[in-house]
């Protein structure tokens, strides 16, 4: 099977590498509008040629959209002028304008809306790796405006990595991933920041930062280019979110003035059901 991928970055490149790997891809082919991104796909061997997006639609049998999502909006519909018998699938991480974007199109039919759950906080070609996605999830997004054949295709290269698929439609996706993963960012991004302003002296930082701190902000590395397209198709969801998040804030503030330890107490034993989530 010949796949493209379009967009060689984290997501893009590290899939390359595991459906070549497991043999689901015989043949992989890279589409980036950045010549640097294409030589170094090219260099890792993450994708076996270089093709034109139109070149790549005429060659493959599924096509992967892996660009930042507000590419995504300009570029599916003009995948989807192109495709006849081929699949389409996107890997991006919000959804409900995307699929709104192309609701009407005649080959809707041809694309089925994904979200693999999972990532590093590195961006580009450099940073794909083999087995990011194994055991995670991915979730299949308003599958029944896909075709049957489609979809089975597409349960078929997540099964191959392999990794757990369940299925929502585009609203509640947008919602769960604004509460698990978005507003993750943003907070880390906020204690980054914090953090930078109170502190200075950068080599304090460095020597006091433990395992706790370094994984708290990990994700204040991820790239501005791949995260203001997020916020910005997802602003009401995540905007709901923060403002729960700000709440929650306020009390752990509150009860520091007030000097209630007891129940702050209470409400650090309520955070630590978050264990049973996580383990389940």
């Amino acid at each position: 099977m010949t796949i493209a991928i379009v967009g060689i970055g984290l997501i893009g490149g590290s899939l390359a590498i595991t459906l070549k790997e497991n043999g689901f891809a015989q043949k992989v082919i890279g589409v980036d509008i950045r010549p640097d991104n294409i030589d170094k796909a090219l260099r890792r061997r993450l994708i076996d040629e270089e093709r034109s997006l139109k070149e790549a639609i005429a060659e493959s049998d599924i096509i992967i959209l892996s660009t930042p999502v507000d590419a995504m909006l300009y570029i599916l519909p003009g995948i989807l002028d192109r495709v006849e018998k081929q699949i389409v699938i996107d890997v991006g991480s919000t959804k409900e304008r995307l699929l709104d974007k192309v609701k009407d199109h005649p080959n809707r039919g041809r694309y089925v809306a994904t979200h693999p759950m999972a990532g590093t906080e590195y961006s580009g070609p450099e940073a794909a790796v083999p087995n990011l996605f194994e055991g995670k999830c991915t979730v299949l997004v308003d599958v029944d405006d896909s075709d049957e054949d489609a979809v089975q295709v597409t349960r078929d290269l997540f099964n191959s990595i392999p990794m757990r698929q369940v299925e929502l439609d585009r609203v509640s996706h947008d919602v769960h991933t604004a509460y698990v993963s978005h507003i993750s960012h943003i907070s880390s991004f906020a204690l980054a920041l914090t953090v930078l302003e109170k502190e200075q002296d950068e080599d304090r930082i460095f020597e006091l930062a433990s395992g706790g701190f370094s994984s708290t902000v990990r994700l204040a590395k991820s790239s501005p280019d791949m995260w203001i397209p997020i916020f910005r198709q997802n602003r009401d969801n995540v905007l709901d979110v923060l403002d729960e998040h700000i709440n929650q804030l306020a009390r752990f503030r509150s009860l520091l003035i007030k000097k209630d330890f007891e129940t702050f107490y209470k409400l650090i034993e309520e955070s630590n059901q978050i264990r049973k989530i996580l383990s389940s």
